[in-house]
This record gives structure tokens, C-alpha cells and sequence, in this order.
């Protein structure tokens, strides 16, 4: 009876994965246990680094002579990889700031991963589907690269405060007007 039941549930979600043409997780904050790589020495004075990943993949199915890709955009924080120099840290107080910097890099690749969830949603494919996908993804992770380094020189790696606050009202106002998924680009 269990059996039937777990069967039943899996073939249910598999019909609703396949019927929903994208996905993504929910934006998250992070916190200190995110970090689990060990610290880099570097001359630049970083006190910590956050690294993400977006995995693009997708089904390409055809429709009245178009295509359409139905697209898995999965964003990764690679804790291993991801650090924290707690030995120059010293108090509470800075690392909630260190954090914060940090939640900008992340929400980057956030707002990355819907914007490439959202373009191929929203366009029409040929049969050329895997150049035209991947000139997409190309093109909007050129864009996000250049605002992560925009974000790292605008806050002088958060020691500019002002700036830092400026950002993060920034990150604010783009997570709450994120348009849905499914909405018109």
C-alpha cells in the first residue's frame, strides 16, 4: 500500500515537473555555516568570498514550428568552495556586515538564474534552440559577471559603507519587483 502510494506521488511529481516549462528555488539569506572553504591569502585584503554556480539545462520540445525549451536553472552555493576568514573577524558586528556583502554576491546569482529563467520562458526557439539558449545564458551571465564586479569595486569589498547601503537597498528593490515566472517580459 505504501509502495502504491509513493509510486503514485512520484509519477505525480514528475507529470507536474514536466508540466511546468521552468524551475528554481526560492531566494534564501545565508549564514555563516554557508562558508566551509578554507580562507584564502591574498594581498587584496578579502575577508571572505562566495561562490555560486548556475546549472542550465533543458528539454526542447516543438510546437507549430517553434520550439520551446522547458528549462531547469538550478543556482548552487558551493560551500567548499565559499569562505569566511573568521581570524579577522572581530566581532559579531562585522561578521553580520562580512554576511551581508556576501547575501549581495549570492543575490546576484539569484536574480541571474530568474532573468535566464525568464528569457527562455519567454522566447521562441528554431531548430538552431541549443546556439540560440546558450547565446541567451551567455549573454545574461556576461551581464551579471560585470555586476558582481561592479558590486565588489562600487563597496571596495564592503569597507565603502555608503556604497554597501546603496547596494543593498539596490538588492531590495530588484528581489521585491522580481517579476513571476510565468509573467510577461
Amino acid at each position: 500500500m505504501v509502495f502504491k502510494f509513493l509510486r503514485a506521488f512520484c509519477a505525480c511529481a514528475l507529470l507536474c515537473f514536466a508540466l511546468n516549462p521552468a524551475s528554481a528555488q526560492p531566494h534564501r539569506m545565508l549564514t555563516v555555516n554557508d562558508f566551509q572553504g578554507a580562507p584564502r591569502a591574498n594581498g587584496r585584503g578579502v575577508i571572505a568570498y562566495t561562490n555560486c554556480t548556475i546549472n542550465f539545462s533543458y528539454q526542447a520540445s516543438r510546437n507549430n514550428g517553434n520550439y520551446i525549451l522547458h528549462a531547469n536553472v538550478r543556482l548552487y552555493l558551493n560551500n567548499y568552495k565559499s569562505w569566511i576568514d573568521r581570524s579577522r573577524i572581530g566581532s559579531a558586528d562585522q561578521l553580520a556586515e562580512v554576511l551581508k556583502h556576501e547575501q549581495g554576491h549570492y543575490t546576484i546569482a539569484y536574480l541571474e538564474q530568474q532573468e535566464v529563467l525568464r528569457a527562455i520562458e519567454h522566447t521562441r526557439f528554431t531548430y538552431n534552440y541549443n546556439a540560440e539558449a546558450m547565446a541567451i545564458f551567455n549573454r545574461i551571465d556576461a551581464k551579471y559577471k560585470q555586476l558582481n564586479q561592479d558590486y565588489d569595486e562600487d563597496t571596495e569589498h564592503m569597507v565603502n559603507r555608503q556604497q554597501q547601503h546603496s547596494w543593498d537597498i539596490y538588492f531590495t528593490k530588484r528581489l521585491q519587483y522580481i517579476p513571476p515566472e510565468n509573467a510577461s517580459l
